[in-house]
């Protein structure tokens, strides 16, 4: 069972950050990432969405509510992780060749790649997009994932 999402109410659903996620979203792709375009629709959301730092190591630094079911955490221990620990150790390699791709054109519209809960649950997700977070002068300020489709292994 995931942690309450209360961390996340008392902060108005992080707002700004997911205006930033859905804006960049819209400007790469042409369509809305959610219907409405508002921080509680993308947090409740039923496909998850996640976003990660611009480290040398990057952490989550969101996971809506899907994202932290599907990773069997809460908001606190998700948004504490490093991202390269959504993967198993064999599967890392080929997640850093497809950001390596992203970087190189933009974004990415149907990443296929396994994944990792907490608890160990191998699940495979497929038809990913991943997109750079930007700034409004075009600064990257993080990078973002979402998908539909996934099946556990």
């Amino acid at each position: 069972m995931i942690a309450s999402a209360e961390p996340n109410c008392r902060n108005d659903f992080r707002a700004d950050h997911a205006g930033l996620m859905m804006t960049s979203f819209a400007r790469l792709l042409e369509r809305p990432l959610v219907d409405p375009a508002t921080a509680e629709a993308l947090y409740h959301a039923p496909f998850p969405v996640l976003s990660h730092s611009i480290d040398a190591d990057p952490v989550l630094t969101y996971g809506n509510l899907a994202a932290q079911a599907l990773w069997e955490m809460g908001w606190e221990q998700l948004t504490s992780m490093p991202s390269r620990l959504t993967a198993e150790p064999a599967h890392r390699s080929q997640r850093d060749a497809m950001f390596a791709e992203m970087r190189a054109k933009g974004f990415i519209s149907n990443y296929a790649g396994v994944r990792i809960s907490a608890t160990g649950t191998r699940f495979e997700i497929r038809g990913a997009v991943i997109w750079p977070l930007l700034g409004a002068a075009g600064e990257k300020l993080g990078e973002a994932a979402t998908f539909r489709e996934y099946a556990f292994l």
